[in-house]
């Protein structure tokens, strides 16, 4: 693993990859490397004409490329629905559940979800169900979900998981990250016991410069802090290139196992790929069936018991 950089990625040539969040950052230079090594590539947007923008410059990066833009906005599970009834793909190689919201006003989604647990959490949650099919009907096929090592502020709180009871942007925010974890965990553990040929495992960034620091201060109309951010971001942050390499190997290296969790290798915030810690609580097998049963009530999506 160590050293490994967009280079090392295998052949994706005839491989069909859905990433969500594809108009920007890390999941733009996901998306653009898939498709530089052959995959057809899915650009799950919630904005179009951004995504239509990223079609445009992935295109001049990669001429050959396989894409396709569809939209997908995670807060809504009524789009999440429609995704997927209206994908033209019985099989489906890969999943990268990337998008993502930090640290966010407290806000909810047009189900009424708070926005953090909605995106990060719960619509990826709804998003992998509805897609599993395909993903089961595909040899070999990966389901990877972008946490943060932010996930370490926070354990989820079961009985306010939509942080009713107090609202705390970056607690919030580390909750939906732990959440991500507990999903990967319960997930990797559901397909095992079926004897399922699907990898689910998790991956972060570390501190990488996108603009997911800023859009909390700027919704906030804190101009001195989006300022901050994006100074912070100049001098500390690795590139989104760097970035997105813990997922790109998560996603298409052989031997990634399941339930991993990869990272960068120094510190967990910069470098090459390598495994990362993470916090106990995401591991506890009791707290992802509970996530789980929770998860399914809240979104109406419910794995079939026989494959999962």
């Amino acid at each position: 693993m160590s050293g490994w950089d967009a280079h090392d990625i295998p052949d994706q040539s005839g491989r069909v990859a859905v990433v969500t969040g594809a108009n920007s950052g890390l999941g733009y230079v996901t998306a653009r490397e898939l498709a530089r090594k052959g995959a057809r590539v899915v650009l799950a947007c919630r904005s179009e004409a951004r995504g239509a923008a990223a079609v445009e410059q992935l295109v001049a990066e990669v001429p050959d490329a396989q894409i396709e833009l569809r939209r997908l906005d995670l807060g809504d599970l009524g789009s999440v629905r429609e995704f997927a009834a209206t994908s033209p793909y019985d099989s489906l190689d890969l999943l990268v559940n990337n998008a993502g919201v930090m640290a966010l006003p407290y806000g909810t989604t047009a189900d009424g979800f708070e926005t953090q647990f909605g995106v990060n959490h719960l619509g990826h949650f709804a998003l992998t169900g509805l897609l599993l099919p395909a993903l089961l009907a595909a040899p070999g096929g990966r389901v990877v979900t972008v946490s943060s090592p932010m996930h370490a502020l926070a354990n989820i709180d079961i009985d306010d998981l939509n942080s009713e009871r107090r609202y705390r942007r970056w607690i919030a925010y580390a909750r939906s990250k732990t959440a991500n974890l507990l999903f990967t965990h319960e997930l990797a553990r559901r397909l095992a016991a079926q004897g399922a040929d699907v990898v689910a495992a998790a991956a972060h960034p570390g501190y990488a410069d996108t603009d997911l620091q800023t859009a909390g201060p700027r919704m906030s109309g804190r101009r001195a802090g989006e300022w901050l951010m994006r100074a912070a971001n100049r001098v500390f942050a690795q590139s989104a290139e760097a970035g997105a390499l813990p997922t790109l190997y998560a996603a298409t290296a052989p031997g990634v196992h399941p339930d991993s969790f990869t990272g960068p290798s120094f510190a967990g915030w910069r470098g090459s790929p390598a495994p990362s810690w993470r916090a106990p609580w995401t591991l506890d097998d009791r707290a992802g069936e509970r996530l789980w049963e929770e998860s399914e009530r809240l979104t109406g999506v419910t794995y079939d018991a026989r494959k999962v």
